[in-house]
Order: C-alpha cells, then structure tokens, then sequence
C-alpha cells in the first residue's frame, strides 16, 4: 500500500535570494514537483540554485483544480513543495485552498518558515507597541477600503498593510481621512530589494512624501500604522459612565456596550474596556 506524501509549504526570499533558507533548498531539491504561483518566476528561482524540478502552475484563477491535481499526487505517494512567487503561500498569495483541502484529506502538511515582509518591516521601524493587526491588501475599491478602514480605526494594536504601487497614494489619504492625520505611518518598501526604503510620519505628511519623488511610489509597501489612542476612563464625560452603568445593570456586557456607543457616540472599544471595569469592580 502507498502512503500519502508531504505538502512542504516553503517560504521564498521577497527580494534578496540569499535570504532563502538551508532547509527551503534542501526541501526543493527533495520533493517529486513544486507548485508555483508562476512557474516562469520559480524557474528563474530554482536555476539560481541548480535545481530542476518538475512545475506544477498554481494560481488564483486555477487554485480549485490545481488543488485536486495535487491532492492526487499526494494520495499517490509524491511529496510536493509549494511556493509562492515571494514569502509565504496563503498569506496574501494563493495557498490556502491547497493547504485546506490537503489537511482535510488527512495529508500532513509542512510549513517551512523565510522571510516575511511584515516582520522585516515590523522589526525596523522601532515600533515598540503591544501587538499588532495585519490586514493585508485593503480593498482596491475607494469606498471598500474606506469601510475598512471605518472598522480598524479603533484598533488598540499597530496596524500592518500591504499595498499596491498604483493605490499608494489613494491608501495614505484614506488612512489620514479615517485613521486619523497625527497618527504616525511607517512605510517600508522594497523590503531586502536595492532600493529598500524605511521611512516614519504622521499620515497627514504621507501623501506629500510619496508625490516628492515618484520613484518612491514603486514597488512593494508594507504600511506601519500606530495603535489607537485608548481614552483613560477618567476622560469619558460622566453622562457617558452614567448611560453605561444604567444598561449593564439590565443588559448582557456586549448590548450595553453598543447601545451606549449609538447613543453617545463614544469609540466602542473604549466603552467595551470600561464596561470590563465596571464588572470588576461589582
């Protein structure tokens, strides 16, 4: 009886190729085929390192199918590796379909970690809050992302985004619009590339700097933007504490906490910390 094979789920380098790890390319050389997101891309990567491998395409406009192909091959006893065109499948790339319909059938999958765009960003920008939120691309429509965005801003944790070269400009103004203009951004770009830039300042100065040189509207973004300001509960009008108290007394935490946040107008989530403090203190 044949056993099933591996799925190698194999992190690629997102600029530099000397980033790509010891175990990726013993991995590589390993398996019986690579699913790649574009297999001209990976060719050019794997004859960089004298590896040949049989390609299997794996897209978003193909996923579905190629996940069954797959599948097959495992059931089959192959071991294949799956990559992306930079960084990790699944994470902002295709994968997730392969990955889930893999686990599903019982099959183990392999994560093989590299580089990662977000934590490369993340660990020089000096960023030293709690936590942080990656989002990933906001939507390429101006009135989606702006919905998003309506949803994220009272986030207490650092916000991460991808972004487009095209919509760079259109994202920051949105952002100063929603977020907020004195929060500050950090905007990496071309992370581990030649022209690798890091760059921090109030969302209000963002669009300005980006329009100053053209050149710094090319490439890959990953988007750095501060946490949420949470309102000590001494800075909540009284009538506020009052309206919360009143309807915690009859109505379960999260009730309490939106109905105050329509009649008041106060950020739900510092209503949400508040309404947490007041059950303490009971």
């Amino acid at each position: 009886m044949t056993s099933n094979g591996l799925l190698y789920v194999v992190a690629t380098p997102i600029g530099n190729l000397s980033d790509i790890t010891l175990r990726a390319l013993e991995v590589l050389k390993s398996v019986d085929a690579i699913a790649a997101e574009d297999t001209r891309h990976t060719s050019g990567l794997l004859s960089h390192f004298g590896i040949a491998k049989k390609l299997i395409a794996v897209h978003e406009h193909n996923e579905h199918q190629s996940a069954e192909k797959l599948l097959a091959l495992l059931l089959a006893g192959q071991n294949i590796a799956l990559v992306t065109d930079a960084g990790t499948p699944a994470v902002s790339d295709p994968g997730a379909i392969v990955v889930d319909l893999v686990r599903k059938a019982g099959i183990k999958v392999v994560p093989i970690p590299g580089a990662s765009a977000v934590i490369a960003a993340l660990s020089a920008s000096g960023i030293s809050q709690n936590g942080f939120l990656f989002y990933g691309f906001l939507p390429a429509s101006g009135s989606a992302r702006r919905k998003a965005l309506e949803i994220l801003k009272a986030q207490a944790v650092t916000l991460v985004f991808y972004e487009a070269p095209h919509r760079i400009i259109e994202s920051v103004v949105d952002m100063a619009a929603i977020l907020g203009a004195e929060r500050r951004i950090t905007i990496a770009r071309e992370i581990t590339k030649t022209f690798e830039t890091i760059y921090s300042c109030e969302l209000s100065k963002a669009e300005a700097w980006l329009q100053a040189d053209a050149n710094q509207q090319r490439g890959e973004f990953v988007l750095l933007v501060e946490a949420a300001a949470i309102k000590d509960a001494a800075e909540i009008p009284e009538d506020t504490v009052r309206v919360l108290k009143l309807l915690l007394a009859d109505l379960p935490l999260k009730q309490a906490v939106q109905l105050t946040t329509e009649i008041t107008g106060e950020k739900k989530n510092v209503l949400y910390e508040l309404a947490l403090s007041l059950k303490s203190d009971q």
